[in-house]
């Protein structure tokens, strides 16, 4: 059971002061055990070391959220703790009267930010950012938010909404385990990493209703899948969940279907038998069932990757003859991939080992065999593409499942769980993607408060001093600035349409963009890279096969070999379509830019933040206790450095100091007028003393709650910078 902190309340004004009096006497008297600071801003002095400390003791004592200010920190437990998140706890912080006066938790932010929609508080729609480094446990925290909201929202009036709330929750909570299994992956910091990012939507109606929302629907928009992992893995990561799956879980009579023998090796399917809490063949299975996906499309999917795994187990030799094809090291890998895939296998062998070339005015098409490392380079690229329309099509799938009808809600609770900040000993486009997407959170983060709080309290003339913080404008500058930077640099090469050179493109870095700050050099490095300084820690790229990866090109053969697939689901997939022109090789006068990764991934990272700039954003920051993943264990530096990239001191600071809260004069003056009740005389004279000069008892109390609720009001009112005096004197004249 919650234990509630400084939950008494008074039966008069004196016992009220009362109270407080004794409150400060407690606290001045003697200093409360860290464990027990719920709330980083009582720690005194506020330090990285004090914040620190009170983080360690709290996880030594299975504490493991804290609030900080504005911020929610949530320390991964790297245990099971189902007590923290059972139904009856969701339903106990929906039904308290104050639920910021619990425990703090992943469930009074969802509970406060369900409340701000219900109370219709400008901007209405709210968001929830969940941000922290890879493995700190944000999908976890995102898939708990989606439980919570599909408990307290779904409260139907009536028998049949019921049933409609009932089927909308077990859609929108089977979500999860399809997208965890087809996204996510075990990478060298975190068994479940997300390998992509997504903004959940859930969907809110209060027509049926007035003033009681129920979830309706939900929608999912996903950014930047790592297909590269489907061909190329670490030797010490793994594929993608869904491929252990099929192994581990699949029949003996979907073995032999699908030609996976028991003990089978595969090389696109690294460390085998590791088993992870992921391997659920099961789950995914009946989840995919509640999403409409029937046994016979499941049964196409899960054939296709294992297709996908036959064709990993190609291997070419080089022929010796540049003018011969190379030859294949393993017929039966070709026969069993094309099988599986439902294509012909003469096609598929010839469009993996011979390239078509387009030439002159009359586009006369050239044959050239490819090299061996072409013919793997196309081999890989086949399997990513059709991956990723399989992941893109899942993706629709779900949202036809649970999206609402756009008349049948009204607003809306974001979830943004993106990949988190990420160096690795090799780092390539994906991780620079990543990092980059992180570096427009946290400008997010930098703008939305640490910058606009103080710029607001300026503006209304109040007496404030400015708390100094971390701004990554610069690193955002170098990255996507204009007109140069990092990304406009890969795709002018992308343009150049010649041969990369990771040496060249190196060089024009560090020489275009000498400039900056945040553009390091380890001139010990084998290999051509580039630093980049970001607000989480340094990251050296690698710049070889970083502007193929960019270009992501996609032979057209290839496209056209998969349309004559025979199967169901590849047919859906790849539609044939007579007059499909690829953008990889445009002719003539009619060659279009590239759409490259970085600008596609660029502009979908601006309208997301579109969306998020609409709405009241809410921060959860988790933080990763230790890199072994091992509960009762947290390493002082590697928390230490998570706390100082994330400006937590600085948001601790500005959070004691500034007012929590935030709204304008005359919603003020409406919400709080029945506090007319407190002095029914008629208002007072212009002569009179004024209300700091002396007041009644009852306006003594309405100074006292003010003074206590400390709010702000200039932004949302600029024509009126008001402080705390001029709102009493406006509630005595507006309410008496």
């Amino acid at each position: 059971m919650l234990q509630q902190v400084n939950g008494h309340s008074s039966g008069s004004d004196a016992q009220g002061r009362e109270s407080l009096r004794e409150d400060l006497q407690e606290f001045l008297g003697g200093e409360v055990p860290l464990h027990q600071l719920d709330d980083l801003t009582k720690v005194n002095p506020v330090t990285l070391e004090t914040v620190l400390r009170c983080l360690q003791a709290r996880y030594t004592a299975d504490t493991f959220y804290t609030n900080a200010g504005c911020t929610l920190v949530a320390l991964n437990p790297f245990k099971p703790v189902p007590q923290l998140y059972s139904p009856e706890l969701m339903r106990e912080y929906h039904a308290a009267p104050q639920p910021q006066k619990l425990k703090p938790h992943i469930f009074t932010v969802g509970e406060q930010t369900y409340r701000n929609v219900r109370s219709l508080i400008e901007p209405v729609n709210q968001s929830i950012v969940v941000s922290g480094e890879s493995g700190a446990g944000k999908t976890w925290t995102s898939r708990c938010l989606m439980k919570f909201y599909a408990v307290v929202a779904a409260s139907p009036t009536s028998w049949e909404s019921h049933k409609i709330a009932e089927r909308i929750e077990q859609r929108i909570l089977n979500s999860n385990p399809v997208m965890e299994a087809f996204g996510n992956a075990c990478t060298l910091r975190n068994n479940n990493s997300s390998r992509f990012g997504k903004f959940i939507q859930l969907q809110l109606n209060s027509l049926l209703v007035p003033r009681d929302h129920q979830m309706t629907g939900a929608a999912i928009q996903t950014y930047l899948l790592e297909k590269t992992r489907v061909a190329c893995q670490d030797s010490t990561e793994r594929n993608f969940h869904i491929f252990y799956q099929i192994c581990k879980g699949a029949s003996a009579d979907e073995r032999l279907q699908w030609h996976l023998p028991e003990g089978a090796a595969f090389s696109w399917l690294p460390n085998p038998e590791r088993t992870l809490e992921e391997d659920c063949f099961e789950v995914t299975r009946e989840a995919m069932l509640h999403l409409g996906i029937d046994a016979p499309t499941q049964n196409n999917i899960f054939q296709a990757l294992a297709g996908l795994l036959h064709l990993g187990n190609i291997r070419f030799a080089d022929s010796g003859d540049e003018a011969q094809p190379c030859r294949p090291m393993d017929d039966g890998a070709v026969r069993t991939s094309a099988l599986l895939l439902r294509l012909p296998e003469d096609p598929l062998l010839e469009t993996l080992r011979i390239r078509t070339i387009r030439a002159g005015r009359q586009q006369q098409v050239f044959r050239k065999p490819c090299s061996q490392a072409e013919c793997d380079t196309r081999r890989d690229c086949l399997a990513k593409l059709v991956y990723a329309r399989l992941f893109d099509w899942l993706v629709s799938v779900i949202n036809s499942s649970v999206c609402a009808d756009p008349a049948s809600w009204t607003t809306f609770i974001g979830l943004l769980d993106v990949y988190g900040f990420e160096s690795f000993p090799h780092n390539s486009l994906e991780q620079l993607c990543i990092n980059y997407a992180n570096e427009k959170l946290q400008q997010h983060f930098v703008a939305h408060y640490l910058r606009a709080q103080q710029e607001e309290y300026a503006v209304e003339g109040l007496e404030w001093s400015f708390v100094n913080y971390q701004d990554n404008q610069t690193c955002l500058d170098l990255i996507e600035g204009s007109p140069i930077s990092i990304c406009s640099l890969i795709n002018e090469e992308c343009r150049l349409n010649r041969p990369s050179s990771a040496a060249q493109l190196q060089t024009r870095i560090e020489s275009a963009l000498a400039g900056s700050p945040c553009l390091g050099h380890n001139k010990l490095s084998p290999e051509p890279s580039f630093v980049v300084l970001h607000y989480a820690g340094s990251v050296r790229y690698h710049t070889v096969g970083l502007v193929e990866k960019n270009k992501d090109p996609i032979p057209p053969e290839l496209t056209r070999l998969l349309q004559q697939s025979q199967d169901t689901l590849l047919k859906v997939l790849f539609p044939a379509d007579p007059e499909e022109k690829s953008q990889e090789e445009p002719s003539g006068q009619s060659r279009a830019p590239v759409l490259t990764v970085v600008s596609k991934f660029k502009a979908s990272l601006e309208q997301l933040l579109q969306v998020l700039q609409a709405t009241t954003p809410h921060y959860i920051r988790c933080i990763k206790p230790n890199s072994q993943g091992r509960a009762q264990a947290l390493h002082r530096e590697e928390v230490l450095n998570q706390l100082e990239a994330c400006g937590l001191v600085e948001t601790i600071h500005i959070s004691a100091a500034g007012f929590p809260i935030r709204v304008s004069h005359r919603t003020f003056v409406e919400r709080y007028a029945s506090l007319r009740r407190l002095h029914p005389r008629a208002p007072p004279d212009p002569h009179s003393p004024s209300p700091d000069e002396g007041h009644s008892a009852p306006w003594a109390l309405v100074d006292f709650a003010v003074s206590r609720l400390r709010i702000s009001f200039g932004s949302l009112c600029p024509q009126r910078g008001t402080g705390q005096l001029e709102v009493v004197r406006a509630l005595r004249v507006s309410t008496c």
